[in-house]
């Protein structure tokens, strides 16, 4: 499981922390993704940008897009998940 973006402003902010990660300039990014840095300005405040400038942006920055089932988790989910949490060093030490 991992975490979902589920607005703009979300995505905003994951595009400008993996900009910022990859210690390029916005205008670096959007000479490298064809789009104009103002595109690049508007979708990391938030705004609306076309799909196509998305996936741009997303691929100038090494990134790409999935799209995750949404609503509950499987059991499946759920126990690969609590195994991966369940590792011996969280166990507390036994008592003697």
């Amino acid at each position: 499981m991992s975490d979902s973006i589920t607005s703009l402003t979300a995505l905003g902010e994951a595009i400008r922390a993996l900009r910022s990660a990859s210690g390029k300039s916005t205008l670096e990014i959007a000479r490298h993704s064809g789009r104009s840095r103002d595109v690049l300005n508007r979708l990391e405040r938030g705004q609306d940008v076309s799909v196509s400038s998305l996936l741009n942006i997303l691929a100038a920055l090494g990134h790409g897009l999935s799209l995750p089932r949404a609503g509950r988790p499987t059991l499946q989910e759920m126990s690969a998940h609590f195994a991966e949490l369940d590792t011996p060093e969280d166990d507390p030490p036994a008592s003697q």
